[in-house]
């Protein structure tokens, strides 16, 4: 698998029902632990004062991460996505 990294920001429509926003938060918290037990959520921060998540995500391709994984999350049509494709470095001191 190939690894990204990938910014995303949520921009909840305005006058969404806050109760839709919280289930869908909830629906996210459980599929983003299946993600990770399916080996494609590797890591996740939160920007300190900032509503941008920051997360390393590996999937075969940048359409399969699109598509098929982050396409999976409840939060996604609300969300504007950077992704960057990543490649090993030789100094990696891993």
């Amino acid at each position: 698998m190939n690894e990204f990294l990938v910014e995303l920001t949520i921009n909840v429509p305005e006058g969404t029902d806050p109760a839709e926003v919280g289930r869908r938060r909830a629906a996210e918290a459980v599929r983003a632990k299946e993600l990770a037990a399916e080996g494609h959520l590797f890591r996740l921060w939160r920007q300190a004062g900032e509503p941008r998540v920051i997360s390393v995500w590996r999937a075969d391709d940048e359409a399969e991460l699109r598509e098929k994984v982050l396409g999976s999350l409840p939060l996604w049509p609300w969300v504007s996505a950077v992704i960057t494709a990543l490649q090993p470095h030789a100094n990696d001191p891993s």
